[in-house]
């Protein structure tokens, strides 16, 4: 199934792009429902909070009094660990349950105000995060929720800051105008996004293949390599010798088509093909086929050095996934190719230059094939140049 995060700001109107999406046929699990029905009456959960925090937490029907809860939980930080270990790990469960039980070809919603404070966007193929103006928002808590201007931006403050959502979004909804507007971006999104999206992830599906569009460089690059990067660690876990984001996109001021290259580098390919299935499940499928670069050790008929390939389900954020053995040389010549082009401008430009040309050239192909083949002549004259940059300055991975 598809997971989305979908997160924002208090006030920020979650709940309206939340109710479209579920119009649409998503399948909602509300994170703050949740915490309410693992606390309802005669529930384990209300039992131990009862327990821990005593029998004045309740009110004279047995119902939890939030109120008189929170007036003792955040007392101080020991008391809301306590808390937080009492209900958290009932909402987890839960939230495993609901995703089990949903259908394979779902797109499940997961409406978490504290995604981004908690860093749970690697857990999700797409993070939604919907926002307003904080003068918008400040109004709608004192008109709609009775709260004070003081204590609504009190609790606006006490979140995650822009800057901190905007590092984390893939998609970011801006609901702080007319209803209808942030309505058609929903249906959009539905419609160009999440339907496609869980579509190529349940059948595997690669992306069209295309004449190669080389675009300027664009800044947002990195930090979409990172969020990507954050679901390939995760996916990868522990088996991960490191993940990095390499390419053209790495290096800035180069132009490049607009897919990320990213590098996932493992112990050997027998730890690749073991991973293969939770990369694919990660919103990255393996691609069928025989994948290997060419060999660079200047060797006569060396042998092909062989790697795993995976692209990204994603139809909107193209990604391409070299899986390389660490105990093979071709991960490491892929970073010392972006570093030395980050660190020799006049390298940069002539590729640059190549990469235009042959753009150009072969701009009616349908595929970027030729226009590789083709480019690949330079780039192994580069990878000696770029060998004896490594030699001269100390260059290592870092």
């Amino acid at each position: 199934m598809l997971r989305v995060g979908l997160t924002g700001g208090i006030g920020a109107g979650k709940s309206t792009v939340a109710t479209r999406l579920v119009e649409h046929g998503a399948v909602l699990i509300d994170a703050d429902l949740l915490a309410r029905e693992v606390v309802e009456p005669g529930t384990e959960g209300l039992a131990e909070i009862v327990e821990a925090f005593g029998p004045d937490v309740l009110t004279r029907d047995g119902a939890l009094d939030r109120a008189a809860l929170a007036a003792r939980a955040f007392a101080d930080e020991q008391s809301r660990r306590r808390l937080n270990g009492i209900v958290h790990p009932r909402v987890g469960a839960r939230t495993a349950e609901l995703m089990r039980n949903a259908a394979p070809d779902a797109i499940v919603v997961h409406d978490i105000p504290l995604l981004v404070e908690g860093g749970l966007a690697p857990h999700y193929h797409l993070v939604v995060v919907v926002d307003a103006d904080e003068e918008v928002r400040v109004r709608r808590l004192v008109e709609a929720r009775g709260m004070s201007e003081a204590d609504a931006r009190a609790r606006i403050a006490a979140q995650a800051s822009v800057e901190q959502r905007r590092a984390a979004a893939d998609v970011w909804l801006d609901n702080g105008g007319a209803r209808d507007i942030v309505l058609a971006e929903v249906d959009a999104l539905w419609a160009d996004r999440l339907v496609p999206f869980e579509a190529n992830l349940r059948l595997r599906k690669p992306r069209p293949p295309r004449s190669p569009l080389v675009s300027p460089y664009d800044e947002t690059w990195p930090g979409q390599a990172e969020r990507v990067l954050g679901r390939v660690r995760a996916a990868a876990g522990d088996r991960a010798a490191r993940a990095d984001h390499i390419g053209s996109t790495a290096v800035p001021g180069l132009p490049a088509k607009d897919v990320l290259d990213l590098q996932l580098t493992v112990p050997t390919l027998d730890v690749a093909d073991e991973l293969a299935d939770a990369l694919s499940d990660a919103g990255f499928p393996r691609a069928e086929g025989h994948w290997f670069d060419d060999p660079q050790d200047g060797t006569a008929g060396s042998a092909v050095w062989d790697k795993r390939f995976h692209f990204g389900a994603d139809p909107v954020r193209p990604v391409n996934l070299h899986v390389r053995a660490e105990e093979g040389p071709a991960w490491r010549l892929a970073l010392l190719f972006r570093d030395w082009l980050r660190a020799n401008p006049p390298e940069l430009a002539a590729y640059a230059e190549v990469k235009r040309r042959l753009a150009g050239a072969h701009a009616g192909d349908g595929t970027t094939q030729p226009y590789a083949e083709e480019k690949q002549d330079w780039v192994n004259d580069a990878f000696t140049r770029a060998e004896e940059w490594a030699e001269r300055t100390g260059w290592s991975p870092a």
